[in-house]
């Protein structure tokens, strides 16, 4: 177990506030976007102030930094030629390409490393697989080490007729990764081989969440002993128990993303818990809000605390700073980035400024001023 003090300790800036991030933001490309864009936020004050175009690439819709920072990783979400991205972050911020390799199935939309950053993992949505890869000192990656095709389908005969990997994740003890997938309503759980990047199925090799709930993004508490999944069709965030030693996950409980007398369409996105383990937050595209929950520290149970505005249409992804102090949402089809503080009381977010033009932003990243 990961005792609450000694992991935040471990958090860049959780200590102490730095003065400002890098904020690397993904795009869907065309109609004015290039690729991943180059931001710098202050932290004192809040002010998100673009850079620039870091590099160019076609709809890189998911990011992740390696654990020391030193590289990049991006999947360029297409069909014909989907590949994960490598870039070395240089001394100002820019991103140099490394080397791209195919993630062997289409659409890829979510990439992540384990802890140590020798292994990269992708989920393929339109494919409905995932990929890994060996990754070098220098940051290169490998054609793929693994390669596993999703089998299955559920309830909703239009969204799910397949499967759809939509996330895949480390656990905390890096042991395991665990990818959802919305089109079969199972978290697929794999123990990871960190000499070879190999990923093979866990015994049992998945858990299931309700048919009809589309297992979108999930995230484990600070604590270790819970994950959450948000799940993207039935507009809700599922609890479960994490067996640490077996690697099986328990699914106990939902709670909506929504107000009650919310009627309109909706589907949800990203999830992400605060550095504290005391709140966790939810996307909804539709009622274009941030849902905010408490969350009991022993237990891991949720409790609705409010639904925010994003100021924008659509928020896909967003990101909470490593000090916890704020919080970025990407407003995908409002082409803008909105900026909330995180009150350090209650876990209640208030915009900062007005909203801050970018082109269909999809995904953010905190990074380190190094």
């Amino acid at each position: 177990m990961i005792f609450a003090g000694l992991w935040l300790a471990a958090v860049p800036g959780w200590s102490k506030s730095p003065g400002g991030y890098r904020v690397y933001v993904g795009t869907y490309t065309g109609q004015g976007s290039d690729g991943i864009y180059l931001y710098h936020f202050d932290a004192k004050s809040g002010e998100l102030k673009k850079t620039g175009l870091a590099a160019k690439l076609a709809n890189p819709s998911f990011l992740t930094l390696s654990p020391d920072e030193k590289f990049l990783y991006a999947v360029s979400e297409v069909n014909r030629q989907p590949v994960v991205a490598s870039f070395s972050v240089g001394a100002d911020g820019m991103l140099t390409a490394i080397n791209q390799s195919s993630t062997k199935g289409g659409g890829p939309c979510f990439v992540a490393t384990d802890k140590t950053g020798s292994v990269v993992m992708a989920a393929n949505y339109g494919g409905g697989s995932v990929a890994s890869f060996h990754v070098t000192p220098d940051g290169h990656l490998s054609e793929a080490v693994t390669f596993i095709q999703h089998e299955g389908s559920s309830a909703d005969k239009a969204r799910q007729e397949g499967p759809h990997a939509h996330s895949i994740n480390a656990s905390p003890d890096n042991r395991f990764a665990i990818s959802a997938d919305l089109g079969t309503d199972e978290l697929n759980v794999y123990r990871i081989d960190l000499a070879t990047g190999v990923l093979t199925p866990n015994t049992p090799s998945a858990a299931k969440v309700p048919a009809g709930d589309g297992p979108r993004h999930l995230v484990f508490h600070p604590q270790g002993h819970t994950a959450y999944v948000i799940n993207e069709l039935r507009n809700t965030v599922t609890r479960l128990e994490w067996d640490a030693k077996t690697g099986v996950l328990h699914p106990k409980e939902s709670i909506s993303t929504l107000p009650a007398d919310f009627k309109g369409e909706n589907s949800t996105a990203e999830v992400q818990i605060h550095p504290s383990g005391k709140w966790l937050y939810g996307s909804n595209r539709g009622h274009d809000s941030i849902a905010v929950f408490s969350v009991n520290v022993k237990t891991g149970k949720l409790k609705a605390v409010e639904q925010v505005s994003t100021k924008g249409s659509m928020p896909r992804n967003f990101r909470l700073d490593p000090s916890g102090n704020w919080l970025i949402a990407a407003n995908q089809k409002g082409n803008n980035l909105t900026v909330f503080r995180i009150d350090p009381k209650t876990g209640r977010l208030k915009a900062v400024g007005e909203p801050v033009t970018q082109v269909a932003p999809v995904c953010v990243k905190f990074a380190s001023m190094r």
